[in-house]
């Protein structure tokens, strides 16, 4: 859901397009707008940070002084579009000419924009990008297709299980030795509830598409999957969907450790981790800090492990592409400027000492970038230690064990399939008699009906 990898199609834009055509000839990616009159390099770029985030706005805007007094002969104008991407008109920029030369996109997006061929091949160009062969070569897959690079990550997550170590002690059980399978996830929950007082042993998310999501990320972690590899079928009804659901059902009716209230998402469930009454639920490291600023939560009290199952993770992240009207000129300096931005250790989205100074949160084990042992991971760990202003050690058994697991993206029309599962989750927290066969048999019928759909 961080990365929701909705499935856009043109026809569903028509409007949108038409109502940019009118302007489409200015667009900078196009013709004679792809140099400034005194002949320089034109290039735009979007996602730079929105006005209410005034760190990572100014940290941006120095980024683009800096890359501007280096390369005088290139005229950068960065453009706040915030969201970075808005899936209501992603394909209508894109088919009016109106997108940036280089811009957003989340994993899920990259074979769609591929697909519709309105993205440029950058194969060529990639080589001579500083550390380029540094960065994750499964994270560089997500910008592949068939053999040809589209485009550079930018951030990556994986989801893990998020927990509270303090109540942990009070439980009686051992901070450092946080639940690895969903087995222990059940014992410890069930302990952590019997403190009382309100105390929620696990919590999980199942409405607004929140609880399908879950489900696929749990399945995952079992070795399941949504989807089989061809796209066109259903797997959630299996021994892996059932051991999900199974679990869900007897930690809510049979232990009593994931609390009364259900229907939950995740603003609740931030909450209740912010509130200190909350043992345990999955999450990416990007909900630390949002529990720490939003609801009162203490760095101390929160902690991360692999995701448990120890068969896979669910994985996301995002990305620049390049606008398929860029001159190879426009492809190089967007490739010099990212160099800048997102590839280089201690600089650009990777500034810690800058974020440190500005009181962000620096020590999360992710984003995680570059190959794990490499020259720029390891220079990017030992700056991030160095600015570390929040309890790293609370992190490591993430940062260690969350990379040895297989990182899956979300499925295909993820939306309409967590549509579908949400349901299925639901029934199974706020029913007691739920019929979990019935429930999977159905989940994948109305699945492969989506899937079918969009065949």
């Amino acid at each position: 859901m961080r990365s929701p990898g909705f499935r856009r199609t043109c026809t569903t834009a028509i409007a949108a397009v038409m109502a940019l055509t009118a302007v489409a000839a200015c667009s900078s990616s196009k013709g004679n707008g792809a140099t400034t009159a005194d002949g320089k390099t034109a290039l735009t770029i979007n996602c730079m940070p929105p006005t209410s985030n005034k760190v990572d706005r100014t940290s941006f805007q120095n980024d683009i002084k800096t890359f501007t007094k280096q390369n005088p002969k290139i005229d950068l104008t960065a453009h706040d579009t915030f969201p970075c991407e808005d899936p209501k008109t992603f394909d209508a920029k894109l088919a009016g000419g109106q997108m940036e030369n280089v811009f957003y996109t989340y994993f899920t997006d990259v074979k769609h924009v591929v697909g519709i061929n309105q993205a440029a091949d950058i194969t060529s160009y990639v080589k001579d990008m500083p550390g380029w062969n540094e960065i994750d070569p499964k994270l560089r897959a997500m910008y592949t297709v068939d053999g040809k690079v589209y485009g550079v990550p930018r951030t990556n997550y994986t989801m893990g299980l998020l927990y509270n170590p303090t109540l942990f002690k009070k439980a009686g059980l051992d901070p450092d030795k946080p639940p690895a399978t969903w087995e222990e996830v059940r014992a410890d929950a069930k302990k952590i509830a019997a403190l009382g007082g309100g105390t929620v042993g696990y919590a999980d998310y199942s409405a607004q598409n929140q609880g399908g999501w879950h489900f696929v990320a749990e399945l995952y972690s079992q070795g399941g999957q949504a989807v089989d590899a061809s796209g066109k079928k259903a797997t959630v009804d299996t021994p892996q969907g059932k051991a999900v659901l199974q679990n869900l059902h007897d930690m809510r009716w049979n232990d009593n450790s994931m609390g009364s209230k259900q229907l939950l998402i995740l603003n609740d469930v931030q909450q209740m981790m912010g509130t200190g009454k909350l043992g345990m639920y999955i999450s990416a490291p990007d909900n630390v800090p949002t529990i720490a600023k939003q609801y009162g939560g203490d760095y101390q009290d929160m902690a991360l492990a692999p995701m448990p199952g120890g068969k896979a993770t669910l994985a996301g992240g995002d990305g620049y592409m390049f606008n398929k009207n860029d001159t190879p000129a426009q492809i190089k300096a967007g490739l010099k400027f990212l160099g800048l931005e997102t590839n280089t250790p201690g600089k650009g989205l990777s500034n810690w000492q800058y974020l440190a100074q500005q009181k962000s949160p620096v020590g999360l084990p992710e984003p995680r970038l570059w190959t794990q042992g490499g020259s720029y991971d390891q220079k990017n760990l030992a700056l991030k230690k160095q600015y570390a202003n929040i309890p790293v050690a609370n992190y490591q058994a993430f940062a260690d064990g969350n990379p040895k697991l297989t990182p899956m993206i979300e499925p295909p029309n993820a939306q309409q399939i967590y549509s579908v599962l949400d349901s299925t989750v639901s029934a199974v927290l706020t029913n007691k008699n739920a019929d979990i066969d019935s429930l999977l048999k159905d989940a994948q019928t109305k699945i492969d009906s989506v899937l079918a759909q969009q065949s």
